[in-house]
């Protein structure tokens, strides 16, 4: 099912974006001219028998410590091979931030304001959804939780 079938089925306000392929949330956020803090990357996290989701800031990265210690669980970052097998419908390697799709909870990050407007991947690298986060929390009903760290600028 398409993101945007499921978010016109639930009633959410959505926009879609259309832009160059995009294969990072960074470079989403110049495409669109959006601060990388609101625009949201998904990503796919296996523990010993699961996956979750960790939905969080661009310009973060995963603290796969915080949320073990959190969860009570080992965590790693899903492989290539994961994340294609999960996200069949979609575009190879995007990540789509909406659990509900694919049987997988979410986990947000804490600092992000439910009143922000949002962009997120839709199921291509070449398209975006942008909503409210409040009616993204409605939808997902995510787990929140501190685990995004502020990714280190890369030295040229």
């Amino acid at each position: 099912m398409r993101v945007a079938q499921f978010l016109t089925e639930q009633r959410v306000a959505f926009e879609t974006i259309v832009h160059p392929p995009a294969y990072t949330a960074q470079k989403r956020a110049r495409f669109l001219h959006v601060p990388g803090k609101q625009v949201a990357k998904a990503v796919l996290l296996a523990g010993p028998r699961d996956f979750f989701l960790a939905v969080l800031p661009a310009i973060c990265k995963v603290d796969t410590r915080a949320l073990t210690v959190a969860l009570g669980k080992p965590l790693r970052l899903a492989d290539s091979r994961e994340v294609a097998e999960m996200f069949r419908d979609c575009e190879m390697g995007v990540v789509s931030p909406f659990g509900n799709l694919y049987g997988l909870p979410i986990i947000l990050e804490d600092s992000i304001d439910p009143d922000t407007m949002l962009v997120f991947e839709g199921y291509t690298h070449a398209e975006a959804i942008r909503m409210r986060c409040r009616d993204f929390e409605r939808l997902e009903r995510p787990l929140r939780l501190s685990f995004a760290r502020k990714q280190q600028p890369a030295v040229p």
